[in-house]
């Protein structure tokens, strides 16, 4: 059985083992524990507890729990003192403060979503991201840096305050794999997070593992603005400390009607500049997007992308990947 680790957080890791968990593969998630906005950040705040948001999607992502529970996890409080907080959100949170480790209680939450695959905080130190721009800015916060939408410097810099050492879990994971899969995701608060922390970039490079990176959709405003496909993995080398093994790309075209939603931050598709002559990395272009429009809940504080990867669309490339590559 081929193992297979996914680095990450947020939407694009959702659709990713949302794809993968039908199939039959070790499967385990090492996830970004730097979140600090919105119901996370406000649960981080006021209650001490680790990030719950981001464990809490992949966890929905690979259940297999009946449709209730998965809603359940999912469903955003619209009104009243609750507003905006996430119920997943609040049961993780609840449970780190039941539980005599945070491990019982991500198994504990595995068990009730029947999570067909292995769940790892990347960390258990409470950390929190760094971003220092080219022009001398430097924003601390997750949920600042994600929401700094009008910043057209360039990150010069992101790291972890403090710094924070690996989860022993996630390192297994990882240096045991067959497969590594990167993304979709925000570049610099997704992925970027997950090898900050100590141990992380050194076990990738150590690993066997063939190392996949799925390329974002749009550029994100603040982040990657401007970005071409060789900026991102530029980047993503810089932090990782070697180059993917594959590059995996859409290449159909966005309706407008979803790209006019992009305008107000000026977010626009990656273009793939990638030269296959130019780079020994494999580069792989499908067509990849989800043409349905995710609409976010009216309590939800934060922006949010509406364009996503098709899980299985994407499924369908990584899988053959496995065969080949």
């Amino acid at each position: 059985m081929k193992k297979v680790t996914v680095l990450g957080g947020g939407t694009g890791t959702f659709v990713v083992l949302s794809g993968l968990k039908n199939d039959s593969l070790d499967l385990s998630v090492v996830v970004s524990m730097s979140d600090s906005g919105g119901s996370t950040g406000k649960l981080r705040d006021q209650l001490g507890v680790l990030p719950p948001g981001d464990l809490r999607q992949c966890l929905v992502a690979l259940s297999d729990a009946p449709a209730l529970w998965r809603r359940l996890f999912l469903y955003r409080f619209e009104k009243g003192d609750l507003k905006g907080h996430n119920f997943g959100n609040l049961f993780l949170a609840a449970l780190e403060k039941v539980s005599t480790s945070y491990d019982e209680a991500i198994k504990t939450a595995s068990y009730v979503l029947k999570t067909k695959g292995n769940v790892i905080p990347v960390t258990l130190d409470k950390v929190h991201l760094v971003a220092e721009y080219v022009n001398g800015k430097v924003v601390t916060g997750e949920g600042f840096i994600d929401e700094n939408h009008f910043e057209n410097s360039r990150i010069k810099k992101a790291y972890l305050s403090p710094e924070a050492n690996a989860n022993t879990k996630a390192i297994r994971a990882i240096t045991s794999s067959n497969y590594i899969i990167i993304g979709p995701g925000d570049l610099y608060t997704s992925i970027i997070p997950v090898l900050l922390v100590k141990g992380v970039r050194e076990a990738i490079q150590s690993s066997s593992a063939k190392v996949i990176f799925v390329m974002n959709l749009m550029t994100k405003a603040g982040q990657t603005t401007d970005y071409k496909a060789s900026d991102s993995v530029s980047d993503l080398r810089k932090y990782l400390g070697r180059d993917p093994d594959v590059v995996l790309i859409n290449k159909e075209m966005i309706p407008k009607d979803i790209l006019k939603s992009y305008e107000q931050f000026h977010e626009v598709p990656i273009e793939n500049d990638l030269d296959p002559d130019k780079v020994a990395y494999k580069i792989i272009e499908k067509d990849l997007i989800d043409s349905t429009v995710n609409n976010k809940s009216e309590s939800d504080i934060l922006y949010r992308s509406i364009l996503r990867h098709d899980s299985q669309k994407v499924n369908e490339v990584l899988l053959k990947l496995f065969d080949n590559v």
